[in-house]
């Protein structure tokens, strides 16, 4: 059995072992990451580990919790709503989006190792993601609601929109694909200006 920890030795331990979740899982994957690697900076047992996550996934899933404030912020609060126009707020949006794919490397191993989100989204309840205030998922959705019942946006379905939206997402992961990856910064550009573009309604 688990020993009993106090309050401040509870505190202490579960910021230990976020942090040596957030180096492990960004560097080794969720799957390559031993227990013992994660509890060994925090100096207990395995089997304390269960007394603050019930798995490797749930210290994940917290990482990325506590993560999407800032991310929310960054791309939605920053970007996405920041100006009136829907063509220049999808531009702000995708390149914001690119920013912290590019300098968040938790944000990244996710999007370039979909089977450990898989993963970790197997073991969570789904209402706790869906519902968490700082989703930037959920804004996203409210954004091309709202878009769509004013007209600002395409006449299309909303998912395919966000797809669309997504799929900007999935160049810096296929960046060495490209016929000339030299032309990746421009690729980005364009692509940013097509999609901004061709998603924005036009008005006549």
């Amino acid at each position: 059995m688990p020993p009993a920890f106090s309050e401040r030795e509870r505190a202490r331990i579960t910021d230990l072992l976020l942090e040596s979740g957030r180096t492990l899982f960004t560097t080794r994957g969720l799957r390559r990451t031993s227990l013992e690697e994660l509890v060994a900076p925090a100096g207990i047992a395995k089997s304390s580990f269960y007394a603050f996550f019930d798995s490797k996934e749930a210290l994940y899933l917290e990482l990325m919790l506590r993560r999407m404030s800032a991310v929310k912020r960054r791309v939605i609060d920053e970007a996405l709503t920041s100006v009136d126009g829907t063509e220049e707020a999808l531009r702000r949006f995708l390149r914001a989006t690119l920013e912290v794919l590019d300098t968040d490397p938790l944000y990244r191993r996710l999007m370039t190792h979909p089977e450990e989100m898989d993963a970790v989204l197997r073991r969570a309840d789904p209402e706790v993601i869906a519902g968490f205030p700082d989703n930037p998922v959920n804004a996203l959705n409210a954004f091309v609601a709202a878009g769509l019942a004013k007209g600002d946006l395409v006449s299309a379905d909303p998912a395919a929109i966000v797809g669309v939206l997504q799929s900007v997402m999935l160049l810096p992961m296929n960046a060495d694909r490209l016929a000339d990856p030299s032309a990746y910064d421009r690729t980005v550009d364009l692509m940013i200006d097509v999609v901004a573009r061709g998603l924005a309604a036009r008005r006549e």
